[in-house]
């Protein structure tokens, strides 16, 4: 059966031999960047140079890498006990690999060794995920995060309280601003007595405990 519309083998014969050849050149190699998964962990946290209940001089700091490298200094000191009263957790400061690690080791070396934690706002933990809210899913019998009180006075401020004599403290929230003390029982018993006060009237959060369990 013929069909005068199939191509006859000469056309078929004649199109393969006048299509010309394609020639392909390879731009050369491309690298793929993806973005890190633990942006905090860059750069590396070096712990200050002080000793905890040695160093009696007050250092300001004004730039994040010098805040980190305070607190990293104070929490890998702790033999007691810890307390960060904070508005959301700062990222920048605690969300880092060895932060995780100095909280971690300071909370298994003794089970009295509490580590406190005073928030006024969980959602970006929460929601962005921290090193911190991981830590107390799995230390949650001496890791402790409760939010403060709605009308509780609270300042405007966040530090981290080290044992009865360490302190760091940032005036401003959302700026790395600040003074860390290594030696000072004063003014850490000052601060202790509002973390305290204000851990009293705190109160348990949804979005915290949703995530904890």
């Amino acid at each position: 059966m013929n069909d005068e519309n199939a191509p006859s083998e000469v056309t078929e014969q004649q199109e393969s031999i006048e299509l010309p050849a394609i020639e392909f050149q390879s731009p050369g190699r491309f690298a793929v960047h993806n973005p890190g998964t633990d942006s905090p962990d860059r750069p590396e946290v070096e712990p200050a140079p002080f000793t905890l209940g040695e160093h009696t001089a007050l250092e300001r700091f004004s730039q994040p890498e010098h805040a980190r490298a305070h607190a990293l200094a104070l929490l890998q000191q702790a033999q007691r006990s810890l307390c960060i009263y904070s508005h959301d957790l700062e990222p920048w400061l605690y969300h880092h690999s060895s932060v995780q690690d100095a909280c971690t080791r300071f909370l298994l070396t003794s089970p009295r060794h509490q580590l406190r934690i005073l928030l006024r706002d969980s959602s970006r933990a929460v929601k962005e995920g921290h090193r911190l809210l991981t830590l107390a899913r799995r230390l949650s019998s001496n890791l402790k995060i409760r939010k403060l009180h709605p009308d509780y006075p609270s300042e405007e401020l966040a530090f981290l309280l080290v044992d009865d004599r360490g302190l760091l403290l940032m005036p401003e929230i959302g700026q790395p601003n600040g003074y860390a003390l290594y030696q000072d029982p004063g003014r850490n018993r000052q601060r202790r007595a509002q973390f305290d006060h204000a851990w009293d009237t705190s109160v348990t959060d949804a979005d915290l405990r949703s995530f904890l369990l």
